[in-house]
C-alpha cells in the first residue's frame, strides 16, 4: 500500500474513534517543522540578494558607477524576479514544491558565487538578472506550502514565520556581509553568501514531503490541517479555462494591485538604504554594519505584529476576508513615518522612522502574502501569488529605475514620499475588489 493510502486509512481510523478534531496541541508538529524550514530559505534567500545592496557602495567606488548604474544593477534582478513570480508558481502547481524549490535554491546559490567574478555594469546586471530567476521561486513555493499544511486560524502566523525570514536575512546580511568583504575583499562575501543555500538544501530534502505522503505526519495532524479548511483544495476549471478564470476574478485583482502598491516600499528600503546610509549620512561600511540591520527587525517584528493579530481575530470570530483587510488598514499609518525620514537631521532620528515604517510595510505584507492561500483551492495558490508577485515586480523595478534618477538629478526625498504614500492606494483597493470565496465564483 502507498504512503498515501496508509495516511488515509490512519485518518479514518482516527475519525471513527472520536478524535475527527484534534487539538493544536494534541497534533503533531510536522507543518512548524516545515514553515520554520521555509523560514531559513527565505533567510538565506535574503542574505544572497542582499549582499551587492550592502557591497555596493565599495563596487561603485571601485568602478565609478553612478546611482542610474546601480538602478540598472538592481532592475535587472526585479525583472527576471517578476517573471520568475508567475511563471515559477505555474511551474510549481503543475510539478510540486519540494523538487521546485530545491532545484531554484542550487540555480540561486551557484550564480551568487559567480557574481564576484563580474567587473562591469553589464556583469554584474547579468548575474542579477541570472539571480532574479532563482530567488522568484522561494515565495510562491512557500504560500503554496502554507496553502496545504495549515487551516485558516494558523495560516497568517505561518506566513508571518516564512516571510520573517527576509528581515532576518536582511538583518544578518547587514551584519555579516561587511564583516566578510573587509576581512576577504568584496568578492568573497558573494562565495560565501552562495555556499549557504547548500547547508539549507540538505535540511529541506530531509523535512519536507507533501502532506499526503509525508513519513512522520500524524492523521491527528492531518484531521487538523483538514477540517480547518475552509477553500477547497482543488479548482474546478481545468487547462486554459482555469487561467482565464482566474484572470476574471475581483479577488485576483485585489491582490495584483495591492501587492503591487506595496512591494516597491521593500524593494526601496532594502535595495537603496546602505546607498542612502553612505551618500546622504556619510557612512563607511563598517558603519553600515552597525544601523543598517536595524530596520530589518523592525519589519521582523512586523511580520509577525500582523500575522498575530489577524490570527487572533478570525479565532475570535471575525470574518477571514475583515481580520486580514482591517490588519492590512492599521498597518498604513506607520509607513507614512518614513515621509519625514529623508528630512530630519539627525540620522538617528532618520533610522528610527524608517524603523517604523518598515515595521508597518510588514504587517501588510503578511497579510498580501496570506490572502492567496484564504481566497482560493490550494492548486492554483502558487499561481495567484506568481501573478501578484509578477505585477509587484515589475512595479517594483520601475520604482528602483524612478529611484536612481531621482538621486542622480534631485535627491531622496520624493523616493521617500511616494513609499509612504502607496500603501493607502494599495489598501483602497482590497476594500474594494476583496470578496469572501462563497461570494466570489471560483475558478
Amino acid at each position: 500500500m502507498t504512503m498515501k493510502g496508509q495516511i488515509e486509512m490512519r485518518l479514518k481510523a482516527t475519525q471513527q474513534t472520536g478524535l475527527s478534531q484534534p487539538t493544536p496541541r494534541s497534533a503533531g508538529r510536522v507543518r512548524w517543522w516545515t514553515v520554520w524550514t521555509l523560514f531559513f530559505s527565505t533567510v538565506t534567500n535574503y542574505i544572497s540578494r542582499q549582499t551587492f545592496s550592502i557591497v555596493s557602495p565599495l563596487i561603485a567606488a571601485q568602478y565609478h558607477l553612478s546611482h542610474t548604474d546601480l538602478a540598472k544593477i538592481l532592475g535587472a534582478f526585479q525583472i527576471s524576479y517578476a517573471i520568475t513570480w508567475l511563471l515559477g508558481g505555474i511551474f510549481l502547481d503543475a510539478v510540486g514544491t519540494r523538487i521546485a524549490l530545491a532545484l531554484a535554491v542550487i540555480f540561486w546559490s551557484v550564480v551568487n558565487i559567480l557574481t564576484g567574478l563580474a567587473s562591469s555594469v553589464f556583469g554584474f546586471a547579468s548575474f542579477r538578472f541570472l539571480l532574479g530567476i532563482g530567488e522568484g521561486f522561494n515565495w510562491p513555493a512557500a504560500s503554496k506550502t502554507v496553502a496545504e499544511w495549515f487551516p485558516n486560524q494558523e495560516r497568517s502566523l505561518a506566513v508571518a514565520i516564512f516571510d520573517s525570514g527576509s528581515s532576518v536575512g536582511g538583518a544578518l546580511a547587514a551584519l555579516l556581509i561587511p564583516w566578510v568583504a573587509l576581512a576577504f575583499g568584496w568578492r568573497w562575501s558573494f562565495v560565501f553568501s552562495g555556499l549557504l543555500g547548500f547547508v539549507w538544501l540538505a535540511l529541506w530534502l530531509r523535512v519536507y514531503h507533501p502532506l499526503d505522503r509525508h513519513p512522520r505526519v500524524t492523521p491527528e495532524e492531518v484531521a487538523l490541517i483538514r477540517t480547518g479548511q475552509d477553500v477547497p483544495r482543488t479548482s474546478t476549471g481545468r487547462g486554459l479555462q482555469r487561467w482565464l478564470d482566474l484572470l476574471r476574478s475581483r479577488n485576483v485583482w485585489g491582490i495584483v494591485l495591492g501587492r503591487a502598491l506595496t512591494d516597491p516600499i521593500w524593494w526601496f528600503y532594502v535595495f537603496w538604504l546602505p546607498q542612502y546610509l553612505s551618500d546622504a549620512r556619510g557612512f563607511s561600511l563598517k558603519r553600515i554594519a552597525l544601523f543598517a540591520w536595524m530596520p530589518f527587525v523592525a519589519a521582523d517584528i512586523g511580520n509577525f505584529t500582523g500575522g498575530l493579530i489577524s490570527g487572533y481575530c478570525v479565532r475570535r470570530g471575525v470574518s477571514v476576508v475583515r481580520a486580514r483587510t482591517w490588519v492590512c488598514a492599521f498597518s498604513c499609518l506607520p509607513i507614512l513615518a518614513g515621509i519625514p525620514a529623508a528630512r530630519v537631521h539627525s540620522v538617528y532620528t532618520a533610522l528610527a522612522l524608517i524603523c517604523i515604517a518598515l515595521w508597518g510595510y510588514a504587517s501588510w505584507s503578511t497579510i498580501g502574502l496570506t490572502l492567496p492561500s484564504d481566497l482560493f483551492p490550494q492548486d492554483v495558490v502558487a499561481t495567484v501569488t506568481g501573478l501578484s508577485g509578477f505585477a509587484a515586480g515589475l512595479f517594483g523595478a520601475a520604482f528602483t529605475f524612478a529611484v536612481g534618477i531621482l538621486v542622480d538629478r534631485f535627491s531622496y526625498g520624493p523616493a521617500f514620499l511616494a513609499a509612504g504614500l502607496m500603501p493607502l492606494f494599495a489598501t483602497a483597493c482590497l476594500f474594494l475588489l476583496i470578496r469572501p470565496p462563497g461570494r466570489v465564483s471560483q475558478p
